[in-house]
């Protein structure tokens, strides 16, 4: 892990840490009524399913010639929170039609599913009709821990790092952009640190996050009322979880939790082991995990 002197080093998505907006591509804004309601998201309930049932609402194809499906809800999880989409396949009842879900993203509220129906013509599944039962199933490869360099597990590590800047003393540092993609994840915290003390913080981050590791612990995920969510954060939430909502709360171990809509791992000990570097400039923490 280590600290960047550059404020952006690559192409990296825009979003909220916590609990970031998606990526939207110019092409799904224009033209699209998107008169539906907000889609249920059924990872936020169970983080490890990998399967579920909805019904089929509407499906545009969008100006880069990509298929988007909509739904009423969805297993699959939409690119945010610098977190990659979940892909995988939906299977539509009754029918022969099956449309693999290439990348997942999110608009106002509802999930668009953008992929290509399969067989030999692309454009088959395009009269579909509204309400007909739909089975998802994620690609487990890409969503669970088959591969160390994995988006769930690189998320996971990201929200262990802010809290391991709590306990070295650099909690005063908010976080801001987070990127959890395998070709070098990172989070971005608002303020510096001395170029004196960059040393020794690395090697207090890299001890204390690897003896959390080792120790373990559960990992909580939870939707809860405001008041309730607010205790278990600690006593405050941040400025954008609004009163009287239900945020959705994620809880490492023992440790205070924090506001995410994103899959994690089970147990901190999943992580097995994170590596951290620094480099003077401002606070951009750079990490890697053990294969």
């Amino acid at each position: 892990l280590y600290f960047s002197s550059l404020t952006v080093d690559r192409v990296v998505y825009r979003f909220q840490y916590f609990f970031g907006h998606s990526l939207v591509h110019r092409d799904e804004a224009v033209g699209i009524t998107m008169d539906f309601p907000p889609t249920k998201l059924d990872y936020h309930e169970d983080m490890f399913n990998l399967q579920s049932q909805s019904r089929f609402l509407s499906l545009f194809k969008a100006q880069d010639g990509r298929i988007a499906l909509i739904l009423e809800s969805t297993v699959l999880y939409p690119q945010g929170g610098g977190q990659p989409s979940d892909t995988g396949l939906i299977v539509f009842s009754g029918s022969d039609f099956k449309f693999s879900v290439q990348d997942v993203r999110s608009k106002d509220g509802i999930v668009l599913h953008y992929g290509v129906f399969e067989g030999s013509n692309p454009d088959i599944g395009m009269d579909i009709e509204k309400g007909k039962d739909v089975y998802l199933t994620v690609d487990e490869s890409r969503r669970k821990l088959n591969s160390r360099q994995d988006n769930l597990v690189l998320h996971s590590a990201g929200h262990l790092l802010d809290l391991c800047m709590q306990k070295v003393g650099l909690g005063h540092l908010a976080p801001g952009k987070g990127y959890h993609f395998p070709d070098g994840p990172f989070v971005e915290y608002k303020g510096s640190v001395p170029q004196g003390e960059m040393a020794v913080k690395q090697k207090e981050l890299e001890a204390e996050a690897n003896d959390l590791i080792t120790k373990g612990g559960k990992v909580y995920v939870a939707i809860l009322p405001y008041e309730e969510a607010s205790v278990l954060c600690g006593g405050n939430l941040p400025d954008y979880i609004s009163k009287g909502s239900t945020p959705r709360i994620i809880k490492l171990g023992d440790s205070p939790g924090c506001p995410c809509g994103g899959t994690h791992v089970s147990d901190l000990s999943d992580i097995i082991a994170m590596k951290m570097r620094t480099k003077k400039g401002i606070t951009k923490v750079f990490y890697t995990i053990a294969s």
